[in-house]
């Protein structure tokens, strides 16, 4: 057992799930049952199942030649068993925002960490958004009590990845020229589910489904904007 070891402050109510901070640099979320993901985590990223899904806080400085490798050995130190989907971070995790929402037997938790100092825009090219490299990545999680289909997952991708923009849109998250980000260049999402219950074929925006992973992915990202923005003072790294 890893050592300072600490309970996150907000906890799901899906049986079998424990949220907590490893170390102060690590986030996870563990599960006594292999979670269906799908994802594009750095560790892991692919259609599997993992007991664990780690976010893990590096250096703004950070130039690692093997993120992969990095995330396995973080891993193996903290002796998580089983399969772990990991992604990076220059945002420490003590800032994650938690966000969830229910609906009859579905729940839905998103869990956040954002920085926006690495804009990007979906359609331009890179050297037109920003001449320097630095940290800033929005970081998804989201948990869903439930059984989607492979396409389902797919389809709670999409949804959760609209509903982030909307938060920048929201935040007014620009380009000097006033051009609205969409995101970040180095963004990851990973989508975990149960597998319980009935078959869930859609995860669209007309769907109940799809408007809890909305709302809740939404509410997390503007929250963890909001909280990057106060810290540094209305933009930098992170």
């Amino acid at each position: 057992m890893p050592d300072k070891l600490l309970v996150f402050g907000g906890q799901v109510p899906i049986h079998g799930i424990r949220c907590c901070v490893y170390r102060h640099s690590t986030f996870a979320v563990s599960s006594e049952r292999p979670l269906n993901v799908v994802s594009s985590a750095v560790l892991g990223g692919n259609l599997r199942e993992a007991e664990h899904i780690i976010n893990h806080s590096v250096d703004e400085g950070y130039n690692g030649s093997d993120p992969e490798e990095d995330l396995k050995q973080v891993a193996l130190r903290l002796g998580l068993r089983g399969n772990v989907v990991g992604m990076m971070t220059a945002v420490r995790v003590k800032h994650t925002v938690l966000r969830q929402g229910r609906q009859k037997d579905l729940l839905v938790a998103a869990f956040c960490t954002v920085g926006t100092g690495n804009p990007g825009v979906a359609g331009l090219p890179a050297g037109k958004v920003q001449q320097r490299y630095k940290p800033g990545t929005i970081n998804i999680i989201l948990l869903i009590d439930g059984n989607l289909t492979g396409a389902a997952m797919v389809n709670a991708v999409i949804t959760a990845t609209e509903a982030k923009t909307r938060a920048l849109f929201k935040a007014r998250i620009s380009l000097p020229g006033g051009e609205p980000v969409t995101g970040t260049t180095t963004d990851a999402i990973v989508v975990a589910c149960t597998g319980r219950g009935d078959p869930l074929r859609y995860a669209g925006t007309a769907t109940s489904l799809g408007y809890l992973i909305g709302k809740t992915v939404y509410s997390a990202v503007l929250r963890g904007i909001e909280g990057y923005l106060s810290r540094h003072g209305g933009g930098g790294q992170g």
